[in-house]
């Protein structure tokens, strides 16, 4: 499992306008060979700032599967207006997890 992570920069005043074509460009990310789930996350230090993480079973199911989809030119209508400067994305492999109990002093 792959993890997609872009750094999204909103314009100022377009954030609202953003999160709504979000609500509808998930479900173009979503009906995707290869996707596994995503998150859209805000920053709460820096306004206008998200972080959008998306699960992918291989780098080529973004990079080629996604990105090179007719609907992609969808998603690009949707959202690419909405970012300055343009999102640094990089993708993740998996080296240690651990999911348990909180830790206790």
């Amino acid at each position: 499992m792959i993890l997609e992570v872009a750094i999204l920069d909103v314009i100022p005043g377009k954030t609202d306008a953003f999160e709504h074509n979000f609500e509808s460009a998930q479900r173009i990310l979503s009906r995707m060979e290869g996707y596994a789930g995503h998150q859209l996350r805000r920053c709460m230090e820096k306004t206008g700032r998200y972080v959008l993480l998306v699960n992918w079973e291989t780098v080529e199911h973004h990079t080629v599967g996604f990105r090179q989809h007719p609907l992609y030119q969808e998603w690009k209508a949707l959202l690419h207006e909405f970012y300055d400067p343009f999102p640094t994305v990089e993708h993740y492999q998996p080296l240690f997890a651990f999911s348990g109990p909180a830790y206790q002093p």
